[in-house]
């Protein structure tokens, strides 16, 4: 076998992008392998995925054991390898009797550049994660997106994701919040409370800041789920209640930032009512299901458009989200809509940011305006009407 690992040496000469190990000689154990660059504390690693039934497994090696390892899995246990290297693309049958083939062509150069922009991707991303694999986070184990070894769980990655992408929103307006005193904070519709929970970790533990979270949501069995987990991990100032948004009245006198995360259609309306009543400094929330103004808009120079019942439903949901924006800057709130997560993992990725700002001024008339070529009575101005 001296033969295999020099032939395998040879083929890393290169440079190693990419290696896809396959056809074992056991089909009860290790189905496949792929290998990859990684970038792990600032140094380059080559990651090994062994996909084992519906388990996934990640190993990682330096640049010096990457070679042992694939001649290991190569002569016991797989027949064919293929190796993508800067220059070549290289592959590797073994015959039941040992006899070693391989046979190489030209690796094509945007083949190359796709892959080595993919790995660069990779790595800003895993470097620009708040919570970091790996991570103390006790609440990203309970909620299965960490294993109790503290990896990603391999399909909870999307949601990994999500609840990075939220604590960068946070990040961006936790200046915003206050410093001399304990920040307060509304959770409307928290649901499984994955974000609640990352939340509070974030501003709690990671920027050690004095903060009350209160979680609200409909569910019994969600809350005290929620309420048990918060008392496990120590969270004193993580509470989570049973209730509706549009009957929350609360103490909202203090209330600095409000996020409604998924609420279903109207429902949205009633909590960015009820947070900019209470004159709350920042507001975040992701809509969802925006129905009330697919049964209302009527519009002749748009039928080509509206006639189609998918195309409708996109309309009204954009426009509704535009309104509540734009009420918001009517109500003294700067206000963006921002991406929340690719659309690849929810039709739903758009995210309203508004932080407070006396000096900002929306254009009332404009929106009556809209509103009324359409035949459209959103709640959410209807609840302003009088505010």
């Amino acid at each position: 076998m001296e033969e295999l690992k020099d032939k395998i040496s040879t083929c890393l000469e290169s440079g190693l992008l990419r290696c896809i190990i396959s056809n074992p000689h056991k089909k009860d154990s290790i189905s496949k392998i792929k290998i990859r660059q990684v970038m792990i504390g600032g140094e380059v690693k080559y990651q090994a995925t062994e996909y084992v039934g519906t388990k996934v497994i990640h190993k990682n090696f330096s640049e010096s054991e990457i070679a042992s390892y694939i001649f290991e899995k190569i002569s016991v246990e797989f027949k064919q390898c293929e190796i993508l290297t800067n220059e070549w693309v290289y592959h590797i049958l073994v015959s039941k009797k040992g006899k070693i083939t391989v046979n190489k062509k030209a690796s094509k150069a945007d083949k190359i550049t796709a892959i080595k922009s993919q790995c660069t991707l990779e790595h800003n991303r895993k470097k620009n994660y708040i919570i970091e694999e790996g991570s103390n986070a006790p609440f990203m184990q309970e909620l299965g997106v960490f294993t109790s070894e503290g990896k990603i769980v391999h399909k909870k990655y999307d949601k990994y994701k999500q609840i990075n992408r939220f604590l960068e929103f946070i990040r961006d307006v936790e200046k915003e919040l206050p410093r001399d005193r304990e920040i307060r904070i509304i959770d409307f519709g928290c649901g499984k409370s994955y974000l609640t929970f990352a939340m509070y970790y974030y501003l709690h533990d990671m920027c050690d800041r004095d903060v009350r979270i209160t979680g609200l949501d409909l569910k019994k069995d969600v809350i005290e789920t929620c309420n048990r987990l918060s008392e496990r991990y120590g969270y004193s100032k993580l509470k989570f209640k049973l209730g509706d948004i549009a009957d929350y009245e609360g103490n909202g006198e203090d209330v600095d930032m409000v996020v409604t995360l998924h609420a279903c259609d109207t429902a949205t309306d009633y909590a960015l009512y009820k947070a900019v009543k209470w004159n709350t400094k920042v507001i975040l929330s992701v809509p969802c299901c925006q129905h009330e103004l697919n049964r209302q808009v009527k519009n002749d120079v748009m039928s080509p458009i509206l006639s189609y019942g998918i195309l409708k439903d996109r309309f009204a949901a954009i426009m509704t989200d535009a309104i509540r924006a734009e009420m918001l800057k009517v109500k003294g709130y700067d206000a963006d809509i921002l991406e929340f997560i690719d659309m690849e993992h929810t039709p739903k990725n758009l995210l309203i940011r508004a932080v407070k700002n006396e000096k900002q001024h929306g254009d009332y008339e404009k929106l009556k305006e809209l509103t009324g070529s359409f035949h459209a009575v959103p709640t959410i101005m209807t609840l302003f009407k009088d505010a």
